[in-house]
């Protein structure tokens, strides 16, 4: 039992730590397939092994020789498919990589011919007459073969490695180190061959693959799908945040009023007065300019609460936190600074201030709706200002 349980606690361990490897069937990389296949290959070949220790243990022959004929030629199809793996691991399907999926068939079908010989001559394997196992002369040019191989593809992805970017370099050095720990657990294998040694290379090897290859494009991958979504919901004008990030931030907002979590939030609505005149007499680029003036004293206002470009010449702040607490101080400040750009002929931005009430407000539409009746009576407040300068 011994003998099995190292193999029971190979094949838990190698499930627990690929579980999302090996569940994802649909994967579009080739060499995300053909790793799944090495894993399921290894599985069956643990399977064996905890067959054997059982059988063996309890000196049944029989069992023990058919599992041993599947012992071996499930080792060996594992070899194949890690050669498989690390070739469509590589992208690299030139002449060498083929020579290496070659042999690893080439020693797959020799793997058929010495079982099927050993039935009539046991030249891989065999039994004495106290039911103890006796490895024949083709069991150890099976596995140095295998070893072979496993020392040329680990040499191969290590020379790879040394051409590689840091960002592949690390992977492909995981890789071929991996390949050069199953050899050694083979070479330990063929001395002692009454010990789980190959399980043992197998689960150390897929180990390290795990940590330091796959886990690790995972977290850039989800790395990437971060910057591609922050890049997505950012305007690219004032840098903001767009109208798609705003009708998000909407239904997480609805969600919380809705289940009661949400119970203070203010909504600050903006407009840019005169952006049309700017465009039509300056030009397009002076306008955009202006746009990004007004983002920057926005944002510099109410600098802990996003703020969103909702269109061409809007911005919506969502007050929360701290910029809610200080709400009233906050915009009275805002619009003393927006009068005295008025009258030095800067940025002039128009603004109205709503708060959500618990009791009255049904959703975000009425509070915003509110904000954006204030905004407009505070633009024609600042139009009377500019008729009185001008008079």
């Amino acid at each position: 039992m011994y003998y099995a349980s190292i193999g029971m606690l190979s094949i838990v361990v190698l499930i627990i730590i690929n579980y999302e490897t090996l569940k994802n069937r649909k994967s579009t990389k080739l060499a995300n397939r053909r790793y799944r296949h090495f894993l399921f290959g290894v599985m069956v070949y643990f399977v064996t092994d905890i067959l054997w220790g059982f059988f063996y243990g309890e000196r049944w022959v029989v069992p023990t020789y058919v599992d041993t004929v599947i012992y071996f030629f499930s080792m060996v199809v594992s070899v194949l498919l890690w050669t498989r793996f690390v070739v469509a691991y590589l992208e690299n399907q030139r002449r060498f990589g083929k020579m290496l999926i070659g042999a690893g068939w080439i020693i797959t079908l020799y793997e058929i011919i010495v079982l099927i010989i050993n039935f009539f001559v046991p030249i891989v394997f065999g039994f004495d007459a106290d039911k103890e196992y006796v490895p024949g002369g083709a069991r150890y040019v099976t596995l140095f073969i295998q070893m072979f191989l496993f020392l040329m593809t680990s040499v191969y992805t290590l020379i790879i490695a040394a051409r590689s970017k840091e960002s592949a370099k690390l992977h492909h050095r995981t890789i071929g180190f991996s390949g050069i720990a199953m050899t050694i657990f083979i070479a330990l294998q063929s001395l002692y061959p009454l010990l789980p040694f190959y399980a043992v290379g197998c689960l150390l090897a897929t180990c390290m693959i795990h940590t330091f290859v796959y886990r690790d494009e995972t977290i850039e991958y989800y790395r990437e799908i971060g910057t591609a979504r922050q890049l997505a919901y950012k305007d690219p004008l004032t840098g903001v945040k767009n109208k798609l990030a705003y009708l998000e931030k909407l239904k997480e907002m609805e969600i919380g009023m809705e289940e009661g979590s949400l119970k203070e939030y203010g909504v600050v609505v903006f407009d840019l007065n005169g952006l049309k005149k700017i465009n039509d007499t300056l030009g397009h680029e002076a306008g955009d300019q202006y746009i990004k003036d007004a983002s920057k004293y926005i944002c510099q206002t109410f600098k802990h609460s996003p703020v969103y470009r909702i269109g061409g010449d809007e911005f919506v702040a969502i007050l929360e936190g701290e910029d809610y607490a200080i709400r009233e101080e906050t915009l009275k400040l805002f619009e003393e600074e927006i009068e005295k750009n008025q009258r030095e002929g800067r940025v002039v931005i128009s603004s109205g201030l709503s708060i959500y009430n618990t009791e009255e407000d049904g959703d975000y539409n009425e509070v915003f709706t509110r904000a954006d009746q204030k905004m407009y009576q505070r633009k024609g407040y600042l139009k009377g200002l500019l008729d009185v300068q001008v008079v």
